[in-house]
């Protein structure tokens, strides 16, 4: 159907008839004033090829002012509602970058790399699968920051955590809890059966305002489940000035807290020594049933404008163009007399 976004602009339609009497009336009352293009139509004669020329400039003015009107009213072409079903769930991945990921004990291509590399190898896969999810992205360290809304542009949440480096936050320190207060806070606007955070880490909570059991409990409270991911090796060989001995680099995961905050919000905790199994987890993950959430209504529109107001100015260009005889145009109006001199003689 056609929509006029400003109807009120049809007021405007009776105008030119309104200036036409209104400037007729004053140029009664002063011979010196008359409209040029209305008042000289009046003063055709009334021969037919003189009325034929009249009708038609009239026409071409009366149908060029209603096509400018209408343009003015801005008309458009509305569709017929498109349901736009959106399915899936709302995930928020917050991701630390504190300098405990640093630590290379795992392995990528035959080659030692460090745990944030694996994790973005591993999240980025993930991120590309989840088709008609809305993602977001944050990252913590000492402290936790959105890099990334809730969007279904799944492309710029990938690249923007390639992109994420160990030191762009302040490194020292892991605020657990901050993490997941901030992506509580993202979520607690959206329907409730969709809401999932998906939390990884290699450390202990040490530094930020929210202690992270606080979160979880938070997170409960809004019915939004966490899923907590530990990763890092369970052992690895250091080379020291007494020779290679055997270390534990995952010694400071907090692996009862991250399983007591999964298991408060309905979630589960998972434990990654390597990147396959790290992948295994996020396969696990990949399987959620997507929840039906509202459906969007869309109409398309298509704006109309432009037709009127190109043939309003095709006509009036063609009005422009037209040459009549000025003697055809004037009105028939008696010539004046000359003045009379004090002599009784009159100037020419």
């Amino acid at each position: 159907m056609i929509e006029f976004l400003w109807p009120w602009v049809f007021l405007l339609l009776p105008l030119p008839l309104l200036a036409y009497f209104t400037l007729q009336r004053a140029g009664n009352r002063d011979p010196a004033l008359y409209v040029p293009f209305f008042r000289n139509l009046s003063g055709l004669d009334a021969n037919a090829s003189r009325k034929s020329a009249r009708r038609t400039l009239l026409s071409l003015a009366i149908l060029s002012w209603l096509t400018l009107v209408l343009a003015a009213s801005r008309p458009q072409w509305v569709g017929e509602p498109v349901q736009l079903p959106t399915t899936g769930r709302d995930l928020m991945l917050v991701i630390d970058i504190s300098g405990s990921m640093e630590a290379q004990d795992m392995s990528l291509g035959g080659q030692n790399v460090n745990r944030l590399q694996i994790t973005k190898d591993v999240v980025g896969d993930f991120v590309a699968r989840r088709t008609g999810d809305r993602l977001g992205l944050i990252l913590f360290a000492a402290r936790a920051y959105t890099q990334a809304p809730l969007t279904f542009d799944r492309a710029t949440v990938e690249t923007l955590l390639y992109e994420a480096q160990i030191g762009i936050i302040e490194e020292n320190a892991t605020a657990i809890g901050d993490g997941i207060g901030l992506a509580v806070k993202h979520l607690r606007q959206r329907p409730n059966p969709s809401r999932v955070i998906i939390m990884l880490t290699d450390g202990v909570n040490n530094a930020g305002e929210v202690s992270p059991l606080q979160a979880g409990q938070l997170a409960a409270q809004e019915n939004i489940r966490i899923y907590t991911i530990g990763i890092g090796a369970d052992s690895g060989i250091t080379n020291s000035l007494f020779g290679t001995r055997t270390v534990s680099p995952s010694a400071d995961l907090d692996e009862a807290t991250l399983t007591e905050i999964a298991e408060s919000t309905g979630g589960q905790y998972f434990r990654a020594r390597d990147r396959d199994e790290l992948d295994r987890i996020y396969n696990i993950l990949d399987q959620l049933e997507p929840v039906d959430q509202e459906a969007d209504t869309f109409r398309p529109t298509i704006v109309l404008f432009y037709w009127p107001l190109g043939l309003g100015l095709l006509l009036s260009l063609i009005l422009a163009l037209v040459k009549l005889p000025w003697a055809q145009l004037r009105p028939n109006v008696a010539p004046e007399a000359p003045p009379i001199d004090a002599r009784g003689g009159t100037h020419a």
